[in-house]
């Protein structure tokens, strides 16, 4: 007979303590159970791991655990990132990271929530995915070399959308005074001073100061991405890891760029394992959802559950593929299914395109196998 969670054996040989810590900046609630239904919950100060550890002990002695009972802990995935899984792992604590879109909830309009009310749930699923596998996602999580990895062209995306920023007022500010600038380039503070309205007037004392600081932060983001763009470039040049090189590899090929391949390779490629190319799919968020309940059917598109930055650059390279690889497999089976169609079968068809290309990106750099008629740069 299969035991339910509930059910378990519950000797001390084969006890296991279940830990769910619910995180927050001021203060961590955990919630205690050895899987016979009852929970018992504390809290701690945020960020006290020596105090969760202490709290260990003393449920432990409460229980009459033995000291080598094995402890099994979680958290959801978040603000916090990884430091706590490795402070809890360091400590001889099994812990998972768990993905926050798993947790089950009440589908009731209104409902209680509380830290005390959201640590009992997730312990009580916690028990189940120990002992059945089921009610959770877990997250896999990365060492901290390949954390930090993935921080420059985190903060390049970031500088981007800042540099956009910053030259979207500057246009906007002189627009006020019916001055068109259709290219701002480097140094342009250096000619906010000779700017002149259409009636050759000088800016008003008030918006020159502002357009010059504007222009002034612009200047510094410029320089910043600058920085970045050059530290990738050198890196490239001599990849040293097992991720650099997959990063050439993907350069070899015509419509994949620097940026392109740094960020497939550091977000996905190098350092995640696939057996097949369905759980790059879906890992990437790129696979159908469909919706086949009793007379509904219908397909209510991609799951969208995976890297969303994987996602929008693989959006990118499907538009690139089609204009720098026509004569591939792939575009050439993009052209046959979706050319001929409406606006909108075409953007549902580049998105069934990114999902092929990953697969074919991916076992190019796991496996060598080079794309369907695919061109190599010179």
């Amino acid at each position: 007979m299969v035991r339910t969670a509930l059910e378990q054996d519950t000797t001390a040989e084969t006890r296991t303590l279940y830990m769910a810590v619910e995180l927050s900046s001021k203060s961590w609630k955990l919630a205690f159970s050895t899987g016979d239904g009852k929970v018992r919950t504390t809290m701690v100060s945020g960020g006290a791991v020596g105090a969760v550890l202490a709290k260990i002990a003393e449920t432990r002695e409460r229980l009459h655990l033995p000291a080598a009972t094995k402890v099994l802990s979680c958290y959801e995935a978040g603000r916090d990132g990884f430091w706590v899984h490795r402070a809890l792992v360091e400590k001889g604590i099994q812990n998972v990271v768990v993905d926050a879109s798993s947790i089950e909830v009440d589908r009731r309009k209104r409902r209680a929530k509380t830290d005390r009310l959201d640590a009992t749930k997730l312990v009580q699923q916690l028990v189940r995915y120990d002992v059945r596998g089921e009610g959770l996602r877990t997250v896999r999580v990365p060492t901290p070399q390949q954390e930090d990895d993935r921080r420059p062209h985190r903060e390049l995306e970031r500088l981007v959308k800042e540099r956009t920023g910053h030259l979207t007022r500057i246009r906007a500010l002189l627009a006020t005074q019916g001055i068109v600038v259709k290219k701002i380039r480097r140094g342009f503070g250096l000619w906010v001073e000779s700017l002149r309205t259409p009636s050759g007037d000088p800016l008003p004392e008030g918006l020159k100061e502002e357009v010059q600081r504007e222009a002034e932060r612009l200047e510094l983001v410029w320089q910043q991405v600058r920085k970045i763009e050059k530290e990738r470039a050198e890196a490239l040049k001599q990849p040293g890891s097992l991720a650099g090189k997959m990063a050439v590899m993907l350069l070899s090929l015509k419509a994949i760029g620097p940026n392109a391949a740094t960020i497939l390779v550091l977000e996905f490629f190098g350092w995640r394992e696939f057996k097949n190319g369905k759980q790059v799919g879906a890992c990437a968020g790129l696979t159908g959802t469909p919706f086949d309940s009793g007379g509904s059917d219908r397909e209510q598109g991609i799951s969208k559950a995976g890297n969303r930055r994987i996602r929008a650059i693989m959006i990118e390279i499907a538009w690139l593929w089609l204009r720098y690889q026509p004569q591939s497999g792939l575009a050439r089976w993009y052209l046959a299914k979706f050319a001929e169609r409406g606006k909108r079968s075409r953007r549902v068809g580049i998105v069934a395109l990114a999902r092929k290309l990953l697969v074919a990106l991916w076992r190019f750099v796991a496996q060598g196998i080079i794309p369907d008629g695919a061109l190599m740069k010179a």
